[in-house]
């Protein structure tokens, strides 16, 4: 992509195996990939945000596909999705609004195998060090409560005044030890993203 600069990428993978002195059935991954890229914008008002859109397009891809690609699992195989934005002081909380809405969603579901639910998100201002929880739920339904969950994504020198830091989170499986009822994987319609 042309108009968009790059600093780094840091993807973090967390692989659970006990969770509260119990060790999980089936060990799974959170993967975040994270960019930290110039914000065009920074320090300026400008009415037209659709440059900043084009860039999440691609990120969404792009971090995506790292995600799954780190966690070594199928596309298919991944099971939860969330997207995050900590922009930098010198920019504005739409400027992260602008790179997670309007286009970032499906080339993030072509990398994770679909995705009918809705891609949850976080966003705040911030500079070097600020954490972001990242929520992350069921990407085929979202009210599947065993998948509910977070991962936080911190970078110790991200993002500068004039930078953005944007991040993708994908799971192969839910909580570790699910246990509070409500709709379960298994028994999803997956019609309408919800259920």
């Amino acid at each position: 992509m042309m108009d968009l600069t790059i600093r780094k990428i840091v993807t973090v993978v967390e692989e659970v195996c006990i969770d509260g002195k119990k060790a999980v059935d089936k060990p799974f991954k959170k993967c975040a990939a994270a960019a930290v890229i110039k914000n065009p914008f920074a320090g300026e008002y400008v009415e037209d945000l659709s440059r900043l859109s084009d860039i999440g397009e691609y990120l969404g891809g792009l971090l995506a596909q790292k995600a799954v690609a780190a966690m070594g699992i199928a596309p298919e195989q991944a099971e939860s999705y969330g997207k995050g934005a900590i922009i930098g002081m010198n920019g504005e909380l739409e400027h992260g609004a602008a790179i997670l809405h309007p286009k970032l969603g499906k080339p993030m579901r072509e990398a994770v195998g679909g995705g009918k639910a809705i891609i949850p998100s976080a966003k705040k201002l911030g500079g070097p060090g600020t954490p972001l929880d990242v929520p992350v739920h069921y990407k085929d339904a979202a009210f599947v409560r065993t998948h509910y969950d977070a991962m936080e994504v911190r970078l110790h020198d991200a993002p500068a005044a004039d930078e953005i830091l944007v991040a993708v989170v994908v799971t192969s499986g839910g909580r570790p030890h699910p246990r509070i009822g409500g709709l379960q994987v298994h028994e999803i319609k997956g019609e309408d993203g919800l259920r």
